[in-house]
């Protein structure tokens, strides 16, 4: 009996490496996770060995990735914190790549972002392009996965859009509102990835949803089903940033950067392909409308706590 591929997902104790880890399985795949929480509760038992990312120790990483033929990484920051800058996270999967290759890992699938460049004037999408670039020039046969806004169970904007309207009595939209988004569920984007991994064609695949919500349309979908009762109002940027992060000051949480304000506004967040995704936002919202924003989800604490 031949044993089933070994695969090497970043983060599977985390949101969208979880998924990936929890498909591998589903098909009979073995799967190690890299983590920036090697003593993290393990969800996946002894089915997942965790080793740390070993980024500093090259031989040390190597050795984790030895015996894997694909590589799927999920590793990113969402904002500079402490001694972690978008510079560092760009360094870091750098030397992920490197430590692939010299592992004999022989396929990688990345996560990174619609409309990533290495032009780019937002640091966030900038970084995701210059790695984008750096997986091409490798020489491994990769599969580039660029989802939008992802939402989920544990996803953070869509849920803490909720949160607030269903706490505060006043949401702000930053400008006119009308710029867009193209959620897609981090279930699809799981399967989207996989499948890219099973693939030995070098693509590279914008993971969107079906549906496009202007900004204000997706706050008041959400908005009306929740029921939310909180009046919604349209702030300058700059005024939106400052009370965002005056309310960050009191549940300990980065709530928004410039950067995504940026993007966002920019419309950077939707596509021009086809929608690869299938789980519709609003159905979703239907589905789980006793438990979208019941509870305040921290990007402190999930990630660098």
């Amino acid at each position: 009996m031949v044993a089933a591929e070994l695969n090497v997902v970043t983060g599977a104790f985390s949101y969208t490496g979880k998924y990936i880890t929890e498909k591998l399985l589903s098909i009979g795949e073995r799967v190690r996770t890299l983590t920036a929480h090697p003593n993290r509760r393990n969800i996946f038992s002894n089915r997942v060995d965790a080793f740390p990312f070993n980024f500093d120790n090259p031989r040390e990483l190597i050795k984790s990735l030895e015996g894997a033929a694909t590589l799927y990484n999920t590793y990113w920051v969402r904002f500079p914190y402490r001694q972690i800058t978008y510079d560092k996270a760009v360094n870091n999967t750098k030397a992920l790549i490197n430590a692939a290759k010299e592992a004999g890992v022989s396929r990688v699938v990345h996560i990174s972002i619609t409309n990533a460049s290495e032009e780019s004037s937002f640091a966030y999408f900038k970084g995701k392009g210059i790695l984008e670039n750096f997986i091409i020039q490798s020489k491994l046969s990769y599969a580039i996965i660029r989802p939008t806004v992802i939402f989920g169970h544990e996803g953070i904007l869509i849920n803490n859009i909720a949160w607030f309207l269903r706490h505060l009595p006043v949401f702000a939209i930053m400008g006119s509102g009308d710029y867009k988004l193209q959620p897609v569920f981090v279930g699809d984007v799981a399967e989207i990835a996989v499948n890219a991994g099973h693939s030995g064609d070098n693509v590279i695949i914008d993971a969107i949803g079906p549906e496009i919500y202007p900004y204000e349309g997706l706050v008041r979908l959400i908005a009306s089903k929740i029921h939310s009762k909180s009046k919604i109002i349209h702030l300058k940027p700059s005024l939106a940033l400052f009370l965002s992060n005056l309310i960050g000051f009191f549940v300990n949480d980065v709530i928004l950067t410039e950067d995504e304000i940026d993007g966002l506004m920019s419309n950077l967040l939707i596509s021009k392909d086809p929608p690869t995704g299938k789980v519709r936002l609003s159905d979703w919202l239907d589905k789980n409308i006793n438990t979208v924003g019941s509870s305040y989800v921290s990007e402190l604490k999930c990630h660098y706590c």
